[in-house]
Formats: C-alpha cells, structure tokens, sequence
C-alpha cells in the first residue's frame, strides 16, 4: 500500500487525530531524504517499530538550499518526487513536507508520540525535544550506525569512483 502524500503538514492533523482516537501511535521522521540511500531505509524501517504509523516530513525544497552545508544546488529531486519516492517505501504511512528551518512547528502541529532521529544524534541536544517532552512525547533513535549520507554518494558519482 502507498503512504498518503499530504505536503501541507496542517491538512494531515485531522487524519492522525482520527488515528488517535482509535488507539494507534505515531512516530515521526523529519529530513531532506534528498538521494535516498541505504541509511534511510534503515533508519525508516526502525522508525516503523516506535509506533503504530509512521510520517515522513521532507524538508521543501527551499528550506533545503537554506540549509547551511547543503550548497545551492541541492535538493537534486524535488520535494514531489521525493515524497513519492518516501510514499512507495511499505513502512511509510503518511508523506508531508515543512518549510520551517527546524521541526518545532512541525511537531507542535501533529504532535506525535515520538520524534525519530538518526544514530548520529544526541536525545539531549535535539532541537525540537522541549516542545515533545511539553506534551509527552519522546525521542528515538534508530537507524544504524552514520557510515552513508547523500553527500557521499553525491560526490562518488561527480568522481565516478
């Protein structure tokens, strides 16, 4: 089954509060998933064991070139194309985007039961953990350890090697 794609985060707040309601939990996993790689897919099939449902919020794609690091030309496919990408993954239950620098909007909009984050990062200095934390929700980690990134698979293939 495809994930439902809905790129305005807000519109998608009546859906999980109907899941809600019927007892299901949500997990939520924010990023660029710009050249999606095998560090996603495992970062997103862990993410599905936190919750009953898993969302995926893209980055848009003007809130990525913001993203200091990620240069001018990134993301390389656009936020429709890689939501449907993130849609067609089995694990996913729902694709949205936000246009905000840091999830906090985000989250205080859906509020989910548990903010996914990779291996690379510390539960204590995630931006967004005082608004989860406000309401009772927490912070997972998941994924394996941080050996891909798009970066690296960028640049191996403008070096062919």
């Amino acid at each position: 089954m495809t994930a439902i794609v809905e790129l305005d985060y807000r519109s998608l707040r009546d859906r999980l509060s109907a899941a809600r309601r019927e007892g299901k939990t949500i997990a939520l996993a924010n990023g660029c998933f710009d050249v999606l790689h095998v560090g996603h897919i495992r970062l997103l099939r862990d993410a599905a064991t936190e919750a009953d449902l898993l969302v995926v919020a893209l980055n848009t794609d003007a809130s990525v070139r913001a993203q200091e690091g990620k240069g001018g030309a990134r993301p390389f496919i656009p936020l429709e194309e890689r939501a449907e990408i993130i849609a067609a993954l089995r694990v996913v239950d729902f694709v949205t985007s936000f246009p905000e620098a840091t999830a906090h909007e985000l989250i205080d909009a859906l509020r989910p039961d548990v903010q996914i984050k990779g291996t690379d990062r510390d539960p204590a200095t995630v931006p967004e953990r005082a608004v989860l934390e406000g309401y009772g929700g927490r912070i997972a980690i998941c994924g394996d350890a941080k050996t891909h990134a798009s970066s690296d698979v960028i640049r191996r293939m403008r070096t062919g090697g």
